[in-house]
């Protein structure tokens, strides 16, 4: 007898709680295989497609496209074994409770793994996967939750998922309450759980649905006023904004930037340089042949030169500890604009790699960005960030320092302007290079120095290259 297990949204990494349904890539019915990829998702980090451990034929989905799901939330129940498919393999090995609960299971492999390229398994059967062209989701206020459609029922008794954490009600009433995340928003905004109704599966708690009974507390309420003596026209309503949630990357961004600004105290100084010299060792380098050498991947290597000079830019600060925490390595993160929103790649052991390597993986980073193939661990980890937002046609800024790291080199355009060069007036490649860092690990001595260092290389690039 086929028996039918669920599948939960798992634990994607790197402190993540939520996720919000893109695309699904199965349908009801469909069978699948071991480790194939049932559901695209969107986290505060990247896009990533989730594999589900057990291969079978799909019975339910839980969530439209466009639904966001707490970890641990059911995403589809898959009927295992009893000849459910021709793909399908049975659940791991269980007995019947003696209570005469209706969890069951039978011997059988699976797969341990949660995201494509990670986990425990080892090889496992394969099939092509099909993918399901899907309607357009339509677009819901910020406030609104959505409801999870009811899953369509199982051929065979359901096997009882791990139990959704309870949120103490205070009367010995639990509330449906799985994300800790959730839990903690409405305690600390006095929310009593016992009056949210939740719109997830089986009345789970959504962030969703403790911000929208935020708001409808926080609302004021207008005082009744006495009817006039003679009609009048009614008002003209003034039409409601556009709302747009900040969720996903943009979400993550404004949280990080706001987290940035609330603990740095950041200052930026800015100088102006000739790069002259630095574009035409670039172009010399690049006729010589071999692998071409992106500006970026200059700029890089003088970054590292740099930090290798003033470590203290290199670093980050642990206020409970009450240290400033020097790193060993670079990983260098570099800003990069895509369709789905500003994020920062990261390439790591910059300071061990060639000015032909960085290109490379600057090169990689920044397409798999495009096509929102970025994993979690390709924008964790950074130490130190490049921005070049001289592509955008700008001269300066004042960048945001990535928290937590300690500074951030901006880059302008480089474009023709009158500098004096040895002693006379000429037109000459300029560029303003401007560097944000936090106070707190340095002074300004430090990083007048850094910067003075970075605008000498970009000056004068011929010792620096020689080592490129």
């Amino acid at each position: 007898m086929a028996q039918v297990l669920e599948f939960k949204l798992p634990d994607l990494g790197e402190g993540l709680t939520e996720a919000e349904i893109v695309r699904w890539l199965v349908s009801v019915g469909d069978v699948v295989a071991i480790d194939q990829p049932v559901v695209e998702v969107e986290t505060a980090k990247a896009m990533v497609e989730v594999p589900c451990p057990y291969g079978g034929v799909v019975t339910a989905r839980y969530g439209e496209e466009g639904t966001e799901l707490p970890v641990g939330a059911p995403l589809l129940t898959v009927a295992v074994g009893g000849g459910a498919g021709a793909d399908a393999v049975s659940a791991p090995a269980a007995s019947e409770k003696a209570s005469g609960s209706a969890e069951s299971a039978v011997s059988s492999e699976y797969s341990g793994n949660v995201l494509v390229g990670y986990g425990t398994a080892g090889p496992a059967a394969r099939r092509r996967r099909v993918r399901h062209e899907s309607p357009a989701v339509a677009q819901t206020p910020a406030s609104a939750p959505v409801a999870a459609p009811a899953p369509v029922a199982a051929p065979a008794p359901v096997v009882a998922a791990a139990p959704v954490a309870l949120a103490a009600s205070g009367h010995g009433s639990p509330v449906p309450v799985i994300s800790p995340l959730v839990r903690k928003l409405a305690r600390d905004r006095g929310l009593d759980l016992r009056e949210v109704r939740g719109s997830g599966p089986e009345g789970l708690i959504l962030r969703a649905d403790v911000e929208l009974a935020l708001a409808a507390l926080e609302r004021p309420v207008a005082a009744p006023t006495p009817a006039p003596a003679a009609v009048s026209a009614p008002a003209v309503a003034v039409p409601a904004g556009e709302r747009i949630p900040l969720r996903g990357v943009r979400g993550a961004v404004a949280d990080k930037l706001s987290r940035s600004r609330t603990e740095i105290p950041d200052a930026t100084c800015w100088v102006d340089a000739d790069a002259t010299e630095l574009m035409a060792a670039r172009v010399a380098m690049n006729a010589a042949g071999g692998p071409k050498i992106s500006l970026l991947a200059l700029l890089a290597r003088i970054c590292v030169h740099a930090l290798a000079r003033f470590p203290e830019l290199n670093s980050t600060v642990d206020m409970a500890a009450r240290e400033i925490v020097r790193l060993p390595a670079v990983h260098l993160g570099f800003a990069a604009q895509t369709p789905r929103g500003l994020v920062v790649p990261v390439v790591k052991d910059a300071g061990t790699r060639t000015a032909e390597s960085l290109t490379a993986e600057f090169a990689r980073l920044t397409e798999a960005a495009r096509q929102s193939a970025l994993t979690p661990a390709d924008l964790t980890g950074g130490t130190f960030t490049l921005n070049n937002y001289g592509v955008f046609g700008v001269d300066g800024s004042t960048p945001i320092i990535n928290h937590p790291e300690a500074a951030m080199l901006g880059v302008g355009r480089i474009i023709p302007k009158p500098w004096v060069h040895q002693g006379e007036l000429a037109v000459r490649q300029v560029v303003q290079l401007s560097l944000t860092f936090d106070h707190r690990v340095c002074d300004g001595g430090t990083a007048g120095g850094f910067l003075r260092y970075v605008a000498d290389c970009v000056e004068q690039p011929a010792v620096l290259l020689r080592t490129l």
